[in-house]
């Protein structure tokens, strides 16, 4: 029986790997060409925004910059981005809610059909 060796892949490599992988390349082919597998590649870019470090298996060495990703690096932008959405959101709010008042109104003030094909509306100004 064949004894497997495991292999140790450095984080220099890892952090390629997750940029890689993040700015857009199909995981299939970026998995092939750097002979690791997908879940190798998914479990790397979890670690790296989680702990914001890839290390080396058993050792507490980080990688130069891997800290501090660009992906985290943006998170005052990002504060911002989302700040502005939810004002447009609440604004959006406020014309659905202004709409719907709206068209309760007019809904009101229209006469109830007397049946099919009469008029909903009031009658015409024209005698």
């Amino acid at each position: 029986m064949s004894e497997r060796q495991r292999r140790v892949f450095e984080p220099e490599f890892k952090l390629s790997a997750v940029k890689r992988l993040i700015s857009g390349e199909p995981i299939e082919a970026l998995a092939a060409e750097l002979g690791v597998t997908k879940l190798h590649l998914y479990k790397w870019r979890l670690k790296l925004h989680r702990e914001g470090v890839l290390r080396r298996a058993g050792r507490p060495a980080t990688v130069a910059g891997a800290a501090e990703p660009a992906a985290l690096r943006d998170v005052g932008s990002a504060r911002k981005l989302i700040g502005e959405l939810e004002r447009k959101i609440g604004r959006q709010q406020l014309e659905l809610d202004f709409f719907r008042q709206a068209l309760r109104q007019v809904g009101g003030a229209r006469r109830p059909s007397d049946g099919p094909f009469v008029p909903a509306s009031t009658r015409s100004s024209r005698r």
